[in-house]
């Protein structure tokens, strides 16, 4: 085995239990196989935004990031592999999820590759994930697989037609990831304690959630 990898995974929902949680751990065991295929063992770090609300408003308004966002934060934007995951309300990715993107510095995920994953109750928002969300994370310098996942209510269900294609999305663009990370060098091994390892020389945190600084 080659040395191992971080997949951070980030997921939008809003309810308990969640399909938007249900297509992000499809995903992120779908890239861990695949990465075990290749010969890198991968560990996986999921976090619940909803579990983060708060925090995150808190953070929009005062600019100052509670330890539990700070420390989801360094783990997200220091992994090797970013899974994103929303669910998409009136036609675009919801407001906690950019919330919490909107809290982070424009270049804080800048060559990360990152899976992008949607869900909703009819395929008709399916273009979501190349109008709204793929824009969203070129802005941040990012490299998105080329396959995003999106999941219908459909999808979950019914015949075992309607349930391949999902499989089949699932599977090619985990490749892809897998792919991607297989070719970066591994992220350091970092003290996640020491604001110098995710902020850099000379920047606060409160220039990493939100760029506040320039304002």
């Amino acid at each position: 085995m080659t040395a191992s990898r971080r997949i951070a995974v980030v997921s939008a929902g809003l309810s308990n239990p969640s399909s938007t949680r249900l297509l992000a751990d499809r995903l992120s065991a779908a890239v861990v196989r695949d990465l075990r295929e290749q010969g890198i063992e991968a560990e996986v770090d999921v976090f619940e935004l909803r579990d983060y609300a708060h925090d995150i408003m808190n953070n929009l308004m005062t600019g100052f990031a509670p330890a539990a966002l700070e420390t989801m934060v360094n783990t997200v934007v220091s992994a090797d592999a970013l899974i994103a995951v929303t669910p998409i309300f009136s036609t675009s990715y919801s407001g906690l999820f950019k919330s919490f993107i909107d809290i982070l510095d424009p270049d804080a995920l800048s060559g990360t590759p990152v899976l992008i994953g949607a869900n909703a109750g009819t395929a008709r928002h399916s273009l979501a994930i190349d109008y709204a969300i793929r824009p969203l994370f070129t802005y941040l310098h990012a490299e998105p697989v080329p396959t995003g996942v999106f999941a219908a209510s459909s999808d979950w269900g019914g015949s075992a037609d309607q349930v391949a294609p999902l499989g089949n999305r699932v599977d090619r663009a985990a490749r892809e990831l897998a792919d991607a990370v297989a070719r970066r060098e591994p992220a350091a091994s970092e003290d996640p304690f020491d604001p110098s390892t995710y902020l850099g020389e000379g920047r606060s945190f409160g220039h990493l959630l939100g760029g506040l600084a320039g304002e």
